[in-house]
């Protein structure tokens, strides 16, 4: 099927993509996919089982190794990638409707991402004819040589708080370097990845080259992780799952790479720009509802402007209007899906048991606006200390944790204080202090007076257990490529073969 259609109960239903054809699962077997807003079903995906995975990861293993694109010039495929750009663009608004019917994020977020997403396809198609080895100087005598090669079949595995720009961190390179795909979207916003399809077929990509399944962790997931003929999977999610694919992927020596969780510092030092810094923490855990891994939801305040700080951030958040994710007027969106919303509410519990204050919020949402979706007020609790539950462990939602600090080093100390390294704010007028903590933090993005930048062209991944590798940028492509030498001997005669040179 080229395109969703509707059946008997109005619910929209949707076909996998793979071989270049719109296919049902072998099962024939459907689930649904809830709309946050409202919490009811709006549309029916398939459920792909391992027999699923094999079909896509064998067309995927064909198109690589024969066919069309392992002939293709790379300005070949980077001319693809540009077209797919276009397209993207083309259907920007449309896929950002779909994005926020699928997880319930602002449309005003998703349509700057779906804005957003084409460049990537430009860069990297840029990239795809400049990828170059270099001639070595040896001490033997030959000529020599690197190239560096596509790996083959890649798995990606995207989250469901952005999924088509998840999706693209890692299909724009990995296409670029010259490697096939299997993209497994999240099963709670499967329906943005099908759309998507529709666009690399009709970018002219050869079948096989992207293919698109659906369904569960252990059912698809797992099988696609597992699968022999995969030679790379880039995954994006929680620390707990990533650890499971590393794991997994290691018993097939599968080069992985891994976006996983944070608990990110987000610190506030006295001389700031105090405007600016209230805004930047607001936007670092309230935009996206907090469901997003470079959430600032430790917010280190220097104990001399704590008071004030405070007072002024709460008034500022409580005036975020909550409500139908599809308005451009609402600033607070719904929870993607109810075990998530489940959990959110836990933590709050969890914060509240250890005894912190609840300055704003604290529960769920039950304004008229909101409606029966799954709406979490935003919360701040103050009198947080590092070691409690609330400060150590990622929670993916709009709930903030202030934490006094007295100086520099205490402000390092406290920041460095989790299992996760993935990103830190800070916010100061002093450029030697912007610049000594952004050396000292163990984070893989330090952003200083600013909060929640991206770009396709610098690198993001994380340290400790906030993953492995990096998307974006230069360093990207280089996550889906190996290196091959080649030695082509200029010696007068052969060297005396029982002995290594």
């Amino acid at each position: 099927m080229s395109s969703p259609a509707r059946d008997d109960a109005e619910l929209v239903t949707y076909q996998m993509h793979v071989d270049g054809k719109w296919v049902d699962a072998v099962s024939g077997e459907r689930f649904e996919s809830h709309d946050p807003f409202t919490a009811k079903p709006w549309s029916l995906v398939p459920r792909a089982g391992a027999e699923d995975v094999d079909r896509a990861v064998q067309a995927a293993q064909r198109a690589f190794t024969g066919g069309e694109w392992p002939r293709m010039h790379p300005s070949q495929r980077g001319a693809l990638l540009r077209r797919l750009g276009d397209l993207v663009a083309e259907n920007a608004e449309r896929l950002a409707h779909i994005e926020v019917r699928d997880n319930g994020k602002l449309i005003s977020e998703m349509a700057g991402q779906l804005r957003y997403i084409p460049q990537w396809y430009y860069y990297f198609g840029g990239l795809a004819d400049k990828i170059e080895g270099h001639v070595v100087t040896t001490d033997k005598a030959a000529f020599t040589f690197t190239r560096h090669e596509p790996l083959g079949v890649c798995a990606a595995i995207s989250a469901w708080n952005s999924p088509l720009l998840l999706a693209t961190w890692k299909l724009a390179p990995a296409l670029a370097a010259g490697n096939t795909v299997v993209l497994k979207p999240s099963e709670y916003t499967s329906a943005s990845a099908l759309e998507f399809a529709r666009l690399v077929e009709q970018a002219g990509f050869p079948p096989g080259v992207v293919n698109v399944v659906t369904g569960f962790g252990p059912e698809c997931g797992q099988a696609l992780v597992e699968h022999p003929l995969v030679r790379k999977v880039a995954f994006t999610g929680s620390d707990r799952t990533g650890e499971h694919i590393y794991a997994t992927a290691a018993r097939g020596l599968k080069r992985v790479s891994l976006e996983l969780g944070g608990k990110s510092p987000n610190i506030v030092f006295a001389d700031c720009n105090m405007d600016d810094a209230v805004k930047g923490a607001v936007s670092g855990i309230f935009a996206a509802t907090g469901q997003t891994c470079i959430a600032g939801s430790r917010l280190l305040v220097q104990r001399q402007i704590h008071d004030q700080f405070v007072e002024r951030l709460v008034a500022f958040a409580r005036s975020a209007r909550m409500g139908d994710p599809m308005s451009t007027e609402t600033q607070v969106g719904p929870v993607t899906n109810l075990p998530q919303y489940e959990k959110v509410l836990g933590y709050i519990d969890v914060a509240k048991g250890e005894g912190v204050q609840t300055v704003l919020g604290g529960g769920k949402a039950e304004r008229p606006e909101c409606g029966d979706g799954w709406f979490v007020e935003p919360t701040i609790f103050t009198g947080v200390r590092n070691s409690m539950r609330i400060a150590q462990e990622e929670v993916f939602g709009p709930v903030l944790s202030v934490i006094p600090f007295d100086d520099d080093e205490e402000a390092v100390a406290i920041g460095n204080d989790v299992a996760f390294g993935l990103a830190a704010g800070v916010w100061t007028q002093d450029i030697r202090r912007a610049l000594l903590m952004s050396e000292r933090l163990q984070a893989g993005t330090v952003w200083v007076n600013t909060y929640r930048a991206v770009s396709y062209q610098m690198p993001f991944g994380g340290f400790k257990r906030s993953g492995l590798g990096r998307e974006n940028g230069q360093d990207a492509i280089k996550e889906y490529l190996q290196t091959k030498s080649v030695w082509i001997s200029t010696a007068s005669e052969v060297p005396n073969p029982f002995v290594m040179r």
